[in-house]
């Protein structure tokens, strides 16, 4: 079983909300997309379902959407 690549995105806080993550990610375009997937629980986090977009996510955390995976980690 081949294991799945994962995308960093780097925070200069110790965290970031969740929507917030998502666009920084380049996984949604904008706000409005955010809140909807978010709310119609289509992205979990370290895997499990989210429906807080205004849920904080640290480094370490691993946000997962439409296939794709990011982790959270600290800018040096």
């Amino acid at each position: 079983m081949s294991e799945q690549h994962r995308d960093t995105v780097e925070i200069r806080d110790e965290s970031i909300r969740l929507g917030q993550l998502l666009k920084l990610a380049g996984l949604v375009e904008d706000g409005l997309q955010a809140r909807e997937v978010v709310t119609e629980g289509y992205v979990t986090v370290n895997g499990e379902t989210v429906t807080q977009r205004g849920r904080q996510v640290r480094p370490g955390d691993v946000v997962g959407f439409a296939g794709a995976e990011v982790e959270v980690v600290a800018a040096a």
